[in-house]
């Protein structure tokens, strides 16, 4: 996402898929009794084309509502920046739900059911606020709008940039190679050190007595996340 200031939110922002468990319905509950204009950028899959017709469709006429359908990258960003809020009231355990951290990089703060990872991925009070169910979000939400856009931001920064990403799995594979020296060698793995976190490969190199993995570039670390389809 590009390093641009957020703009003030104009409106509260769905984005995902029109399925049952990403909490549409619930979300237009949100903005309904919040008396808020919402957009949603959504894709209707073959198997939710039934669920959209009977339950969303007939709610879209009720109040200050726009369905956009689906968007691409290229409109993301936009999208998002626009938004006072993201709305993320899932019913399922979301295994990562990347709209947040994309939400949240433009600034724009999330209010989520807490489910699945999103007490992981929210910092409760700073880039969003968590929830437990429609009441709450409504009573929550002017919480939620007047968080600080640039710190929303500045926690995306922080916990999910690359640099992090890397040291996290520096550090994880140094633990593993003690683990196994520690098993070869027979000594109780409980008194095993647990090695800092290091700069880079280099250093990863260094604490392994085995062949070192050939060095990549930082393409090839960035490309290393596996990032969810949502």
């Amino acid at each position: 996402f590009p390093d641009v200031p957020a703009s003030e939110g104009r409106y509260l922002a769905f984005l995902g898929r029109t399925s049952p468990e990403k909490g549409l319905e619930e979300a237009i509950e949100i903005a309904r009794r919040s008396d808020l204009p919402l957009r949603i950028a959504a894709k209707i899959d073959p198997v939710d084309e039934q669920y959209f017709d009977e339950t969303i469709a007939p709610l879209l006429a009720e109040h200050d509502i726009e369905f956009v359908g689906e968007i691409g990258e290229d409109g993301k960003a936009e999208f998002l920046c626009g938004a006072s809020a993201l709305l993320f009231p899932i019913n399922w355990p979301e295994p990562f739900g990347l709209v947040m951290i994309e939400a949240a990089a433009c600034g724009t703060p999330v209010l989520a059911f807490r489910s699945g990872s999103v007490p992981e991925v929210i910092e409760d009070g700073v880039s969003g606020v968590i929830v437990e169910d429609v009441e709450a979000a409504v009573r929550a939400l002017p919480k939620v709008v007047e968080l600080p856009r640039e710190g929303v931001r500045d926690a995306v920064r922080r916990r999910f940039n690359v640099e992090r990403m890397a040291a996290d799995y520096v550090q994880l594979y140094r633990r593993l190679i003690a683990e196994r020296k520690t098993g070869e060698s027979g000594d109780d793995r409980r008194r095993q050190p647990t090695a800092p976190v290091g700069p880079g490969v280099a250093d990863w190199e260094a604490a392994s007595e085995s062949k070192p993995l050939e060095r990549t570039s930082t393409i090839g670390v960035e490309h290393a996340s596996n990032r969810p389809t949502d």
